[in-house]
């Protein structure tokens, strides 16, 4: 988010430098900086840790199989966030998760952080925002996450650990 106006007054920003961080949004009425952020948020691969992998597809965002993911709440921590998405989701229960890696995904200007996911096996019950979920194998859960994407990178990360 790259903020025009003061968050704090309303005052409409000046470009100021501010120490070795160049150029930043600058309020004169509170004399403070205000720099731009990505929106933070979560995604998960989930697995059974047999070598199964749980994918959903929704269909508002993509025609393609993609990870559990959402945003951070307030209040709330990343991994406290990737338990509630993961039940919120799929109806699954998450055993353990392990942070991968952070990325960055300039579509929507998100924050990843990626954790793999351990799940109770069991029953999907999914939420309205969810059109389908399967578990799959390995090669075909890299052939279901699109080339490019942050669920894709997730895996290879996972992968080489």
């Amino acid at each position: 988010m790259k903020f025009t106006y003061c968050p704090g007054c309303g005052a409409k920003l000046i470009s100021r430098q501010v120490g070795d961080e160049g150029e930043i949004p600058f309020c004169e009425s509170c004399g403070r900086p205000w720099f731009s952020f990505s929106y933070p948020c979560v995604i998960c691969l989930l697995t059974d840790g047999e070598g199964r992998f749980a994918l959903i597809r929704q269909t508002y965002a993509t025609k393609n199989y993609v990870c559990v993911a959402g945003f951070i709440k307030e209040q709330e921590t990343a991994e406290q966030t990737a338990i509630r998405e993961v039940r919120e989701e799929t109806g699954l229960e998450v055993v353990s998760l392990r942070y991968i890696n952070s990325y960055y995904y300039p579509k929507h200007d998100n924050l990843m952080l990626g954790y793999v996911c351990i799940v109770k096996p069991g029953e999907f019950r999914l939420s309205g925002e969810v059109e389908r979920a399967g578990w799959f194998g390995l090669e075909e859960a890299r052939e279901l996450l699109s080339h490019g994407t942050v669920g894709k990178e997730l895996l290879r990360d996972f992968l080489a650990m």
